[in-house]
């Protein structure tokens, strides 16, 4: 009787042992399921509108769920902050989703370049200068294919000529400001009054030069040229007309008739 009791509270016993066992077993699988989803979540992002911008998410640290991504590095935060619409079509971007930061690269870069490009063909700069902060933020994405990288050089090299058009303005904004503060400076009863008059006597007539070279560089020379004149169209010289047979000249001794052997006043 004993026996039996023992047996049946050992039966009893590793029933439940095994049962317990069976329980952590799919505790610790699921937790491991719920584990591997919130690192996939995590590294995932994505793109929403929100408020008239594009933002870009970054899921948590959670089987679902996303933020806003605000990475650490300034640089990144530049490239990935919102984006304004301003009209544009993200129907096909908010979508999909992005395993890999390069993928939202290469996703994000037709969509900026989209937006350079007509400001830069504008040819305004204020227009221009907006085209010029996209093209910025397109530089900032390191995971563009070399052929989206080869576009971004092409339309750096379209905008170049409208930044060093602006930094010759600005170059003769900040000469014609030093010339004016060194004759208020050699003007005064200031202990620099000499300094600043030997300085002006000095470099005032190269930067007056500078300035207006400067100045004709940027609202002269950048300014729209005139068209040449065309040349004048030369019509063609007049055909040469048909001699007709020369008469004789006078006093010429005329050219006897020739005889054709018959006299039209005879008869055989």
């Amino acid at each position: 009787m004993n026996g039996s009791a023992q047996q049946g509270f050992g039966y009893r016993a590793r029933r439940t042992f095994i049962r317990l066992l069976v329980f952590f077993l799919i505790l610790g699988l699921g937790g491991g399921v719920v584990f591997l989803l919130s690192q996939l979540n995590s590294r995932t992002f994505t793109l929403a509108p929100v408020d008239g911008q594009l933002v870009v998410m970054k899921g948590r640290m959670a089987p679902m769920g996303a933020v806003p991504y605000r990475p650490g590095d300034p640089r990144l935060a530049d490239a990935y902050a919102p984006i304004p619409l301003e009209g544009q079509d993200v129907g096909s971007l908010i979508l999909r989703s992005f395993t890999e930061r390069d993928e939202l690269d290469r996703a994000l870069f037709p969509l900026l370049e989209s937006m350079a490009r007509p400001r830069i063909a504008s040819e305004e700069p204020p227009k221009v200068e907006q085209g010029l902060y996209y093209l910025r933020r397109a530089e900032k994405l390191a995971g563009v294919t070399e052929e989206q990288r080869l576009t971004l050089q092409k339309l750096m090299t379209e905008v170049a000529y409208f930044q060093a058009r602006q930094k010759l303005e600005d170059a003769r904004r900040l000469v014609s400001d030093a010339l004016v503060q060194l004759k208020l400076a050699a003007e005064s009863q200031s202990r620099h009054a000499r300094s600043a008059n030997q300085m002006l006597s000095t470099v005032s007539p190269p930067a007056r030069e500078l300035e207006e070279a400067l100045r004709r560089a940027v609202h002269t020379l950048s300014g729209p040229q005139e068209t040449p004149p065309a040349p004048p169209v030369q019509s063609p010289p007049p055909a040469p007309t048909p001699t007709s047979p020369e008469a004789p000249t006078e006093g010429a001794t005329p050219t006897p008739p020739v005889d054709s052997g018959m006299d039209s006043g005879t008869t055989p």
